[in-house]
């Protein structure tokens, strides 16, 4: 399989993807916590179908010493006894903000409360930008059909 479009090639793209990459690393730096953001980031890669992006952050979180049965379960996360309720209340976010067209009330009230009472304002507005950042990857890497498989983590820094 080859990709559509070499995203890094073309100019305009490559130019998008610079902003996109710079609001990850502004992220990447809060406090909320590495762990939450590497599920989030599986999770809405994972609802989104994005293959490259579900290879990239399952590495990347092993590497940084994830367990294979939290990331195994990632999918299946409300069944499973392995997550926080902190991370239970991200993972429902990054659920519902990644699935906003398929629920006319978007995000709901309970879910936010919820999330508000494990995340402080920062982490908050971390996390929301987490969601919106990967979903605009996970776009741009299934409409390109940006093949997976060969990623090495910390390959893109």
């Amino acid at each position: 399989m080859e990709a559509r479009l070499n995203l890094f090639a073309n100019p305009v793209a490559a130019g998008a993807l610079k902003h996109i990459i710079a609001a990850g690393k502004v992220i990447g730096e809060s406090t909320l916590p590495a762990a939450t953001r590497e599920l989030v980031l599986l999770r809405a890669s994972q609802i989104n179908g994005c293959a490259f992006c579900v290879d990239m952050h399952s590495k990347d979180a092993a590497h940084a010493g994830e367990t294979s049965v939290r990331l195994n379960l990632v999918a299946a996360w409300r069944e499973a006894k392995v997550f926080t309720d902190a991370e239970r209340a991200a993972l429902e976010l990054a659920e519902q903000g990644t699935r906003i067209a398929d629920a006319a009330g978007g995000v709901g009230d309970e879910v936010w409360a919820n999330a508000a009472k494990h995340y402080d304002e920062e982490q908050l507005g971390a996390l929301v930008s987490l969601i919106a950042v990967i979903n605009a990857f996970n776009r741009l890497n299934v409409i390109t059909q940006q093949p997976a498989g060969d990623y090495q983590p910390g390959q893109f820094g």
